[in-house]
Parts: C-alpha cells; sequence; structure tokens
C-alpha cells in the first residue's frame, strides 16, 4: 500500500508516515539514480514489454483511480477550485482508456536510446560517432493533471530514466492509483521499481528539495503548471529546467482567410478543450478583414458559449463583446474566454505576439503563402501553424506518442517533449593506436 493510501486510512499526513522530509526526499534521489544506471543498460525489447505490462496495469485499476480520483474531484469542488481546474484534474473511463492507450503508443516508438547521431573520421584515423544517451534523472513536478504521472514516467522509461513525480496536493491521490499500478507492473517485467517513484507526500518543502538536485541525483527538472509554480522553478532550480511556460496563444485571422476555414479552427482552437495548454487565448483580426471576418468570427465564438473581451472594434462589431483591459492580451485563461484585437495586417500581428505571447502556440489563418512563410519564420514560438488549430500543440498530435510538456525556453528542448528530448549524448571516439603530438 502506498504512504498516500495509507495516511487516507489512518488520517494522518503522508510525510509523518516516513523518515523527516529531507532524509525521504534524499533516499528517493538515490534510488533513483541507482535505477537509472540500470535503465540506461536496458534493452528496447524489455522496455517495451515493461511498458505494455504498465498500459494493462492501468486499464485493470481503473476503478481504484476512479473512486481515488472522485475523493480528489470533491475536495476541489468543496474548495472552490474553477470549472476549468476540475476538468484538468477528472478522470472517467474515457480518459484512463486514452491514458493507457498512450503509454502503449510509447513502447511502440524506436528506441532512442543508442541512436548515431553523427559519424564523421579525422584526418588522423580516428573514427568519432554521437551517439543518443539517457539524461539520467528527471524530476516532474505537476499540479492538477493526473495523466502526467503515466506519460512522464512512461516518457522518461523508454529513454531510459528514471522519473521522480511529484504530484499537486490537489491529484496525489488519483496520481499514486496511477504511480502504484505501473510501478508494480514495470518491476514484474523485470525493470527496477524504482524506476518510476511518486513523491508520497503533499509537503511543499518536497517540491524545493527536488529543485537541489536531492544530492546530485536528480540531472534535470520538468515543471508542469501554471505560471507561479514555472517561475518559482526556474528561479530556485540548482539543475537545468525544461521550462514549460503557460500557453497565451494567439490566432491570427488574414484578409485572405477563407471565412468557413477560419470559423472552425478558430473555434476548435479555444473550445475544444479550454484548460489544456494549448488552447487559444487571443484572436488578432487583420483590419482589412474587418468588414468580411470579424462579425462572423465572434458570433461563431459566442454563440458557442465563449466570452469575447474585445477592443473598439470587436465591441463595434458585435455589441456582446465586453471591453478588453491591458491585462487581458497577456492572459491564459484556460476557461471559455477569449481575448480579441484587430491588427494593422501582418505588422501588426508579430508586433502584439512579441510583446504579448509566451512563446507557446502561434497560428495564422491565411491564403497567402507569402504571409503564411513569413509567420511561420518570424514568430519566435515553439509551435507555430498555418491553417491549422492550436490544439495541436500536443505530443502525440506530433507523433512523439506523448510528452511531458510543451518546453517554451531555448536550451535542449523545445515544443513537445518526448522520448528523444529525454536523451543527451556522448561521443565515442575508436582509433588504432593514435597519439597526439
Amino acid at each position: 500500500m502506498s504512504a498516500v493510501a495509507s495516511a487516507e486510512r489512518t488520517g494522518t499526513r503522508a510525510d509523518r508516515l516516513e523518515p523527516p522530509l529531507a532524509e525521504m526526499m534524499l533516499a528517493i534521489g538515490d534510488r533513483a539514480r541507482a535505477a537509472s544506471r540500470r535503465l540506461a543498460l536496458a534493452p528496447a525489447e524489455t522496455k517495451r514489454r515493461a511498458l505494455l505490462a504498465a498500459a494493462a496495469a492501468v486499464r485493470a485499476a481503473e476503478g481504484t483511480i476512479l473512486a481515488r480520483n472522485a475523493l480528489d474531484l470533491a475536495d476541489a469542488r468543496e474548495a472552490g477550485r474553477p470549472a476549468a481546474f476540475v476538468d484538468r484534474l477528472a478522470l472517467d473511463p474515457a480518459r484512463i482508456a486514452a491514458m493507457a492507450r498512450g503509454i502503449d503508443e510509447i513502447a511502440a516508438l524506436a528506441d532512442p536510446v543508442g541512436r548515431v547521431l553523427a559519424t564523421f573520421e579525422r584526418p588522423n584515423g580516428l573514427v568519432i560517432e554521437r551517439v543518443a544517451t539517457p539524461l539520467g534523472v528527471v524530476g516532474i513536478i505537476f499540479e492538477s493533471r493526473p495523466n502526467v504521472t503515466a506519460d512522464a514516467a512512461a516518457l522518461c522509461l523508454m529513454a531510459g530514466n528514471a522519473a521522480v513525480l511529484r504530484a499537486g496536493s490537489d491529484s496525489i491521490r488519483t496520481a499514486s492509483a496511477i504511480a502504484d499500478a505501473m510501478i508494480a507492473a514495470v518491476a514484474a517485467a523485470g525493470l527496477p521499481e524504482d524506476a518510476m517513484q511518486l513523491v508520497p507526500t503533499r509537503d511543499r518543502d518536497a517540491v524545493g528539495l527536488m529543485l537541489t538536485g536531492l544530492g546530485g541525483a536528480i540531472d534535470v527538472i520538468v515543471p508542469r503548471g501554471g505560471r507561479s509554480l514555472v517561475e518559482r522553478v526556474q528561479a530556485d532550480a540548482r539543475v537545468p529546467v525544461f521550462a514549460h511556460l503557460e500557453g497565451v496563444n494567439h490566432v491570427y485571422v488574414d484578409a485572405t482567410a477563407d471565412l468557413g476555414m477560419a470559423t472552425a479552427v478558430l473555434v476548435n482552437s479555444k473550445l475544444r478543450r479550454t484548460g489544456v495548454c494549448g488552447a487559444a487565448e487571443a484572436l488578432l483580426v487583420d483590419r482589412a478583414a474587418v468588414p468580411t471576418h470579424l462579425a462572423p468570427l465572434l458570433r461563431a465564438l459566442l454563440d458557442a458559449g465563449c466570452e469575447v473581451r474585445g477592443d473598439a472594434a470587436a465591441r463595434a462589431a458585435e455589441p456582446r463583446v465586453r471591453p478588453a483591459t491591458e491585462q487581458d492580451w497577456g492572459t491564459e485563461y484556460l476557461e471559455a474566454i477569449i481575448a480579441c484585437r484587430v491588427v494593422d495586417g501582418l505588422e501588426g500581428a508579430l508586433a502584439h505576439i512579441e510583446r504579448h505571447g509566451s512563446h507557446h502556440t502561434d497560428a495564422i489563418l491565411t491564403e497567402d503563402p507569402a504571409a503564411a512563410e513569413r509567420f511561420l519564420a518570424e514568430v519566435d514560438s515553439a509551435i507555430v501553424l498555418h491553417n491549422a488549430s492550436t490544439q495541436f500543440a500536443d505530443g502525440g498530435e506530433f507523433g512523439f506518442g506523448g510528452e511531458i510538456g510543451i518546453a517554451t525556453g531555448r536550451m535542449h528542448a523545445r515544443g513537445p517533449v518526448g522520448v528523444e528530448q529525454l536523451t543527451s549524448f556522448k561521443y565515442r571516439v575508436r582509433g588504432s593506436g593514435q597519439t597526439r603530438p
């Protein structure tokens, strides 16, 4: 039985069932480091077998996962959490099936470890290879999405990394049920059970300890959550961070955009799932498109139940639009709200996105190839799209089998962080007795 489950039965905080917090966390790090050494050498077939077993275990544990999730949801509603937060926290049979399917898809990926990335021969006869290697131990700190437990643990394992997962207090029961099922399956398949560990405490100090690197055990930290979490991790971490900043994502509608296509893509970008980081949060409309496009686009959003906060031009086109404030241009709503501004063509859109965007995901809707290529080249975001929904900002949609997050930084990994992004590399040099003069 997990520490979290035991605490629920006894009414005692989970961390009180363990040694003092720092000692417990250092022990987790030591076990993860030992497991990572074994995982780095694990054959691809062993990793695949373990992941397929983990997917089956998640399916088999559906009842337990849903029961734990019901407790988390009840607490969230009692605490007055917003609807978008509850949606991110909620699981149902379809979402659990999708979670298990995602693990299966990761198992089917090519093994990223051992890939020869480059080979070259020096004039002195040395043959040098650049070869993909695991990162080692990945610390994942996440908040309300319990499915991150499965995605992150599976991706790390396929890339030969051990994972230390710290769930938010709102989702820890659900995350524990998922982790328990996966850990048992991985161990039964012959890999170390410490390949994936869920920190068994709600104590917020555990996050701070992870950010120190747990005595050198953690090689990289991945935060999944809101701005306050990401900013804290970036400020306090003593190990490298794959930054996953908020998704202040834009859809820019050019004057040449096909209205039917633009309407469908815009509504999907905003409303397919409002609580995901790929949801559109701002609509920019070319001033030249105001007579033909603005009112129909606004009506489509409003009629679908989306609140629109707009500038004077948007309010003039549709009286149901509410006034936007300066704060709206940089807000990640994660609910059925969107900001709308009329801009002076592509130049205005580029300037607005550069000032207010978060370098996550931005889209242009246009039939002008030159405008599309310029947008794709000049918008400095991890993902840029032409005539496609921003909700494709997802590792599964990229064929990565899942993702730990969308990295918005510029170092090492950017965009969906899948198995390939969870590797580093080393150089293998083969000689025949060469010495350096």
